[in-house]
């Protein structure tokens, strides 16, 4: 069984998919091998493997990247020219054009290279077709990467890209620009063809954080904020996974599957914590998947990472997107056109919603969250970056505070201990350096019992580590039945749980190091 979050691809093919498909016909790989290239000097805890990396797929570019930038500025001439008098041509049709002129430029291309070069194999000129199309209509060198279903995140500052792939070492692969400003317009060019195309990496603004049709976030910097264009796709690979997925995959076990579905029937708002990239929105997004169909709720984001409004067996979903502002400051120094978390909430107010999920909150948004799991009929839930669970409240106050200009520490910890019912924490256990695996687990669940001692929330722990003698468990097992048992019987759940110390783990977590 293993013990990772990381899963195959699902979901609906994108338009771009479904064209590069199409283009491919019938051929295996989208990518090409390329050549070794130097490691660079590893940062503190990281594995930087030197030697040859394998991009995207089996079959070699046959030719340099020179050629297809070439060959794509031939058919973007066409394209214009063949375009010109149709402006109201959908993106569909554009492309399915595109796709035809790339195969015709590059049949004639081939016949010229064949007399020069001599002839190129029919994998050959399909790799060069694929190269060029990508580079016409989606990422060009960094689609490959994109394409790469074992890669989690693809971290670029400038000429030096590194990823980071599910159960293997961070490697560094060739540059995907042959210098930065034609690297910035490649992430302009992909947020144009697969992400918001209203947002760009301009110097009136040189932040830019977005997400991809993929379900991907990226975020970028350039022009005078950092020396070098940097960016960070994060990637999402699933949309579609419940709480059995993530038991397969060895985030959660049987008996917390079984609490977890029952706190979502039985309404229970829950904050779940944790450090970046360990699995929190995929652990909320499972849970939401529990919501009976048909119930109406909210999703609040401040860049689309839950996707429960393109599942149709699911509940009946607003979803809400903030924006980011276009770089120009209004007479209050708010960035015009800039549609904030707390504006989406005030919005949700008059949405007739039963719960409301934020993908995310870190910032001002924490106090309309709060009031929303105080006053709705419960079963909200949100992610929260934390370093441990028991400072996951420590963080909520400071959010509160920064959020509220009288808000005040006791204040704070009496709204948190009234609202928030559960509080799960999951851990992430990095071992690619040393041999081993990502694994990424429930470690702790926490119940809020209500307002304790000097005013703070009281809380125990449900779930937790277990050890005794040589035997112990780092995964969140049975510790105590909760408060709030006789709720969550009348949902469903079954007390016994409680009765396995061991939980439902089959076998021993498998690491490199003892945990």
């Amino acid at each position: 069984m293993s013990n990772t979050l990381a899963a195959p691809a699902s979901g609906p093919a994108t338009r771009q998919d479904r064209f590069r498909d199409a283009l491919l016909s019938g051929q295996s790989g989208t990518g090409w091998s390329v050549p070794a290239v130097p490691a660079p000097a590893s940062a503190a805890g990281t594995a930087v493997v030197p030697g040859p990396v394998v991009v995207g797929g089996q079959d070699a570019l046959p030719v340099s990247y020179d050629e297809i930038v070439a060959l794509r500025g031939r058919v973007a001439q066409r394209l214009a020219k063949a375009t010109a008098d149709r402006p109201g041509m959908s993106q569909d049709d554009r492309m399915q054009l595109g796709q035809s002129l790339v195969n015709t430029e590059v049949s004639l291309w081939a016949t010229d290279y064949a007399a020069t070069s001599g002839p190129l194999s029919q994998s050959d000129e399909q790799a060069v077709r694929t190269a060029v199309f990508e580079a016409l209509f989606q990422a060009g060198r960094l689609q490959p990467l994109l394409n790469d279903p074992d890669i989690e995140n693809i971290l670029i500052n400038g000429d030096v890209v590194e990823v980071d792939y599910r159960d293997r070492p961070r490697r560094r692969v060739p540059a995907v620009a042959d210098n930065d400003a034609e690297l910035i317009e490649l992430v302009n060019q992909l947020v144009r063809t697969q992400g918001q195309g209203e947002r760009s990496l301009t110097p009136a603004s040189p932040m830019l954080n977005t997400r991809l049709s993929d379900g991907s976030r990226l975020a970028a910097t350039g022009f005078d904020v950092s020396p070098r264009p940097q960016i960070v796709l994060r990637r999402h690979r699933t949309r579609s996974h419940r709480l059995a997925d993530l038991r397969g995959w060895g985030t959660i076990d049987t008996c917390l599957e079984s609490f977890l579905q029952t706190l979502v029937r039985a309404r229970k708002n829950v904050i779940i914590a944790g450090s970046q990239g360990v699995g929190k929105t995929s652990l909320l997004r499972a849970m939401a998947r529990e919501i009976p169909r048909g119930e109406r709720i909210g999703t609040i984001e401040g860049e689309y990472e839950l996707w429960l409004h393109t599942d149709t067996e699911g509940p009946s979903v607003v979803a809400l997107e903030g924006r980011e502002g276009n770089g120009e400051r209004d007479a209050a120094g708010r960035p015009v056109g800039e549609i904030t978390l707390s504006d989406l909430f005030a919005q949700s107010l008059r949405m007739s919603l039963r719960r409301v999920m934020v993908g995310e909150v870190r910032g001002p948004e924490i106090l309309p969250m709060l009031h929303a799991m105080n006053e709705g009929e419960g079963g909200s839930m949100c992610t929260v970056h934390a370093r441990s669970a028991a400072l996951t409240i420590e963080r909520l106050v400071m959010l509160a505070m920064e959020a509220g200009h009288n808000m005040t520490d006791s204040l704070a910890y009496r709204i948190i201990a009234n609202a928030v019912d559960f509080v799960i924490y999951v851990r992430l256990v990095d071992e690619t350096g040393i041999g081993g695996s990502r694994h990424r687990f429930v470690s702790e669940v926490v119940e809020i019992t209500g307002v304790g001692e000097g005013g703070r929330p009281s809380r125990q722990t449900i779930f937790g580590p277990r050890e005794e003698g040589t035997h112990r468990e780092p995964r969140a097992v049975p510790i105590m039945l909760p408060q709030c048992i006789e709720d969550l019987e009348r949902a469903g759940l079954d007390r016994r749980i409680f009765q396995q110390p061991w939980g439902g783990w089959d076998q021993p977590l498998k690491t490199v190091t003892r945990l």
